[in-house]
This record gives C-alpha cells, sequence and structure tokens, in this order.
C-alpha cells in the first residue's frame, strides 16, 4: 500500500509540472502571437503603402512630363513633346499604359487636336462619342477634375507660357502652414491621357503585387470611388489590414522630364537590381493660391536646377478628400489578426494535445501497473488457494491409503468407506485440474468449440443430473423449469462445463440455505438458463468483478471459503465464445441470480 501511494505521489507530481509548463507555453505563446501581430502589421501596412506610391509615380510621371508650356501646337513644343514622350516610354515600365493623347483647347470654338505617332505631332480629330465625352466633361469647368475614372483619363493643364513663382508655402512640424500668392498663368487648354484599364489591372497592379507581396499571403484589390470592384477580388466582411489612395497626384511627390534622375526606374524582375540616382542639386517648392481666388484648387510647383535651365513650373489640381481608387490589402486567412489567432490555436493545439497525451499515458500507465500489481497479487491468491484446495483432498487420500495398509480397516464396510473416501477426493481433485487446464485453454485460445443446433434446456438437466449425486449428499432442494425451447447453436460440452461451475457456485456460498432453482426461457433472439440460489448474496461493489479471473471478494477471503476465483470466469470465456453474455443479480444476504445467454438458431417471434 505505501508503495502504491507513492506512485501516485509521483504521478500527481509530475502532471502537476506538466500543466505549470502548459500554463507558461500559453502565455508564452500569447506574447510571441503579440509581437508576430505587430510585426505582420507594421508590414503589411509599410508594403501596401510602398506598392501605393510607385503605383503612383507610375501614374505621376505619365501626368506630369507631358505638361509642356507655350501651348502644344507650336514646333518647339511638338519637338519638346515628342522628346518627353520618348524619354517617358525608354523609362517606364509600362509603355502600353498611355493610349492615347488629345488636347483640348480652351478656346470652345477650336477643335481638339489627337496625337499622332505615325506622324508624331497633333492633328485634329473627329471625336469618337466616349471621347466626345471626355471633350464635354472638360470644358464644363476651368479647372477640370485631374483624374476621370469612369473614362480612365488624367487631364492635365497646358499653360501659354512659364509661371514665375513669387511664394512658397511653409509647413511646420505642428502641422501649420503659411500660403502665399502664386502667379498661375493661362492656360492655353487641356491634354487629355487616355489609360488602359487592362495594362492597369494586368500589368502594373500584378507586378507590383508581385514585388511587396512576394509570398502570396495576402490578397490585394482596388475599388474606385463608388466602391465599383477595379481590381482582385472584394473582401467579405469586416476592415482590410492595411489601405492607401491610388492615382494620386499629390504635387509633393512627382517627377517629370525636366527632373530626368528622379524618373521611377523598371520595376526589376527577379535576379535584377534597380540603381536609385541621388540629386542633390534641385529645390522643390509648392505653392498654394490663396482661397479668395477664382482657382483655389490649383497648386503651382517650381523646380530649380543649377545648371543654365530655367526653373520648371508645373500645375496639378489639388486632390480631393475622397480618393480615385482606394488600394485594400488583407491577408489570406482574412485578416491579420485571424492569421495570428488561428497560428496561435495551432501552436496552442499542439502544444495541449502533447500535454494531454503525456498525462493519459502517465495516468494509463500508473493504472496498467496497479492493474497488473492487483492481478499479480489475484495470482498469488490463486496459488496460495489451489495449494490449499489440493492439501485438503491430498491428505485425506493419504490418511485414507495409510490407514488401508496399515490394516486399521480390518472388515469390507470400512474399507468401502475407505475406498468412496479417497474416490470422492480424487474427484475434487480431478475437477480442479479440470477447471485449470479449462482456463488456461481458454486463455490461450487454443480452444476448440464443436457448435451445433442444441437443446439447452436438455444440456441444462444433464448438468444437472451431473451433479445431483452432490446435491443430494448435501442435501439440497432442488427446483427445475426446463421446458422445451427452441435450439440454439452450442457446443453442449462446453454449456454443461458451464451450468455445472454455476451449480457448484451455487452450493458453495450456500451458506446452509440449501436450495436452488434451475430454469430455462426464452425471448425473440437468445435463449437463456438462469440458476438461481438463496446463499450469502454479492455486494454490489463485488457484482461487477466477478466475472474476472482470480477474483474473490474479500468477505469470502475472510470467511475462508475455499475457492480459485476461475469458475465465473470460465462461464464468462464459454458464454462469449458462443455470441452471447452471462450476467448476476444478487441481493446480499437472499441469494444470486446467475444467467447464461445465447443466441437463438433461427430468430422468431
Amino acid at each position: 500500500m505505501q508503495r502504491s501511494w507513492l506512485t501516485l505521489i509521483i504521478t500527481a507530481a509530475v502532471i502537476a509540472l506538466l500543466t505549470v509548463l502548459v500554463v507558461l507555453q500559453y502565455r508564452w505563446l500569447a506574447e510571441a502571437s503579440e509581437a508576430e501581430r505587430d510585426r505582420l502589421q507594421r508590414r503589411v501596412e509599410t508594403d501596401t503603402k510602398n506598392l501605393a506610391d510607385e503605383f503612383n509615380r507610375e501614374i505621376q510621371s505619365a501626368y506630369f512630363n507631358f505638361q509642356i508650356a507655350d501651348g502644344i501646337t507650336s514646333p518647339a513644343s511638338q519637338k519638346d513633346f515628342n522628346d518627353r514622350l520618348e524619354f517617358w516610354r525608354g523609362r517606364t515600365a509600362f509603355p502600353d499604359l498611355i493610349t492615347s493623347f488629345v488636347f483640348v483647347p480652351a478656346a470652345k470654338d477650336e477643335s481638339p487636336l489627337q496625337y499622332s505617332a505615325e506622324r508624331k505631332e497633333f492633328e485634329p480629330v473627329e471625336a469618337a462619342a466616349d471621347l466626345q465625352q471626355i471633350i464635354d466633361r472638360v470644358r464644363q469647368t476651368d479647372s477640370p477634375p485631374t483624374v476621370l475614372d469612369e473614362f480612365s483619363s488624367l487631364i492635365a493643364p497646358i499653360m501659354k507660357k512659364e509661371m514665375p513663382v513669387e511664394r512658397i508655402v511653409i509647413r511646420s512640424e505642428t502641422g501649420d502652414q503659411t500660403s502665399m500668392r502664386a502667379a498661375l498663368g493661362e492656360r492655353s487648354g487641356n491634354l487629355i491621357i487616355r489609360l488602359d484599364p487592362a495594362v492597369i489591372r494586368d500589368q502594373m497592379l500584378p507586378a507590383l503585387k508581385k514585388k511587396y507581396f512576394p509570398e502570396g499571403d495576402f490578397n490585394v484589390s482596388a475599388a474606385g470611388a463608388e466602391g465599383s470592384l477595379k481590381y482582385g477580388r472584394a473582401r467579405a466582411a469586416g476592415e482590410p489590414d492595411a489601405t492607401a489612395n491610388l492615382f494620386e497626384l499629390s504635387p509633393e511627390n512627382f517627377v517629370f522630364f525636366a527632373n530626368r534622375e528622379l524618373l521611377p526606374a523598371r520595376i526589376p524582375t527577379p535576379g535584377q537590381a534597380t540603381r536609385v540616382a541621388r540629386v542633390e542639386s534641385q529645390l522643390m517648392t509648392r505653392v498654394e493660391a490663396p482661397p479668395t481666388s477664382s482657382r483655389a484648387n490649383t497648386s503651382a510647383v517650381t523646380i530649380e536646377l543649377n545648371d543654365a535651365n530655367r526653373p520648371r513650373t508645373t500645375l496639378v489640381a489639388s486632390r480631393s478628400d475622397k480618393p480615385v481608387w482606394t488600394l485594400s490589402v488583407y491577408h489570406t486567412a482574412g485578416s491579420v489578426d485571424a492569421f495570428v489567432n488561428a497560428q496561435w490555436y495551432k501552436s496552442f493545439g499542439i502544444g495541449l494535445g502533447i500535454y494531454l497525451l503525456l498525462v493519459f499515458s502517465i495516468i494509463a500507465i500508473v493504472l496498467s501497473s496497479l492493474r497488473s500489481k492487483r492481478f499479480a497479487q489475484r495470482q498469488i491468491d490463486f496459488v496460495s488457494s489451489v495449494s490449499h484446495e489440493f492439501r485438503t483432498p491430498l491428505a485425506v487420500i493419504y490418511s485414507a491409503g495409510e490407514n488401508l495398509a496399515d490394516g486399521v480397516a480390518a472388515d469390507d464396510a470400512q474399507i468401502q468407506k475407505y475406498g468412496q473416501m479417497i474416490k470422492a477426493e480424487g474427484r475434487k481433485l480431478s475437477a480442479m485440474v479440470e477447471q485449470i487446464l479449462e482456463f488456461a485453454g481458454s486463455r490461450s485460445g487454443k480452444r476448440k468449440y464443436t457448435f451445433a443446433e442444441t437443446d439447452l434446456a436438455a444440456v441444462a438437466a444433464k448438468a444437472l443430473d451431473e451433479c445431483r449425486p452432490m446435491l443430494e449428499e448435501e442435501r439440497f432442494e432442488i427446483e427445475t423449469d426446463l421446458t422445451s425451447i427452441h435450439p440454439a447453436v452450442a457446443d453442449p460440452k462446453a454449456v454443461t462445463a458451464a451450468v455445472k461451475n454455476l451449480i457448484a457456485n451455487s452450493m458453495k456460498y450456500s451458506n446452509g440455505n440449501r436450495w436452488i432453482k434451475l430454469s430455462a426461457t426464452e425471448s425473440n433472439v437468445a435463449v437463456a438458463i438462469s440458476l438461481q440460489d438463496r446463499g450469502i448474496g454479492i455486494a454490489p461493489a463485488d457484482l461487477k468483478h466477478i466475472f474476472e479471473p482470480f477474483y474473490r471478494a474479500r468477505s469470502v477471503v475472510d470467511a475462508q471459503i475455499h475457492g480459485s476465483g476461475l469458475g465465473l470466469s470460465l462461464v464468462k470465456d464459454i458464454a462469449s465464445a458462443h455470441g452471447g453474455r452471462v450476467y448476476a443479480e444478487s441481493t446480499p444476504g437472499l441469494g444470486s441470480k446467475f444467467t447464461i445467454e445465447i443466441p437463438r438458431s433461427t430468430p422468431g417471434v
């Protein structure tokens, strides 16, 4: 008992230690998940901004690069425009982005001009329906919008001459700014830069996605101002992990022809590098018109160069509060939070599974050890009981034989008495040996059964007849109810042995109430043989163990009732071999009832 308690204490200590480790793992995983969430969130926000910036630089280069002065029809201006177009196509990663250029003069009585790639000059054009819609939209106001999303077009102002910039905007660290007047000059018209939405959808955004999200762990989509999907797949629900504005033409971040070194290089393919030139000799200043001006939505930007070239001034309409396109990025798992939570659940689930496996393994090992110890003790008790059971008959046989040999029994009556005594004790020894051999054969799986259609009522009657001499000798009152029943597929010898074991068991535990009843009944699917007695009964705690090998109730051992603990175990093995079962009903002090059920050969009503 002391060793059992020590085993349980050690087991509890090991499980407690494992539990502490699981709790620590839970906390460590929570901290690691929070750090991973912050890292992923910062990464997706940074990459989203970089993707949008590079996209916007491509759009800005297509917008600012073609703003020329002194009109657009003069030979000098057209040469300047051709140089810009050649330069842009040589530097951009998407030369097919721009499909056409259309110049809309400020004077409404002048016809629009379209750029001819073959002749490399602007020519009068007969506007198609979609182009006429764009022209009408441009001429509705003196300051048309910079981006016409529904027409995939950019509207760039073309000035009659360079604008002298007189004031600048000063931004403080607190965000305050001072705006001063700028002379904006006069427009000669507007340049419609028509873009190919297929290039944006099928080339630009996929290339940028591959560059900034190469692992494919984030989905990228772009939606218009009204929520219409422009690229990718719309998120089913919830907020994206990061957003950015596309078609952002803010003059704080643009480049054009006069600033060649800053024009964006091509998007590198895998294995290539991008060279970035640093320009230190240029000053970029943004000046906004005062709110009272008729052109309050226009900004002027000048870049001063240190070489012989004159300053370069560009106009851009200030950005609207509502973005043209919105770039949305979210994790393929649904969101960064969902991904991190899934990883946390996965990691903790694996750890918890290992913990439970270890705990269950430890408990199983301990229980198996205790069970083995219990069975070992039962085997020891069995050996002791069998030795005692063997000792008594052998002692009787030895005494009777010695008396016969010494001539103590002189007359025939005494000789016959000793002979009967030796015969009875020998029969007991044979029964015990047979029972042990049956148990060994049953456990080894080598016992063979001969099944046939059998009348179990007749088999029960035969077993009772074989035990009748012992029952009459012990003066037992016998009741039977063995009416004819449907046959069952059974081994008659095995069933006979099972019934005889039940009869012997009832005789052993009769406690002076010498009465038994043997009956046979049937149901739709099975036939049953029952043996009832009025013996000492079985306690509820012992009732669930009585069919286990070597098991003997503590009260039986204390009462020094001899037995091996194998009889009921053999009955259970025989019933199981027939596809049936055996069960017991008992009330302590009032007796017990054992029932063997075997399936009928032909189930019926």
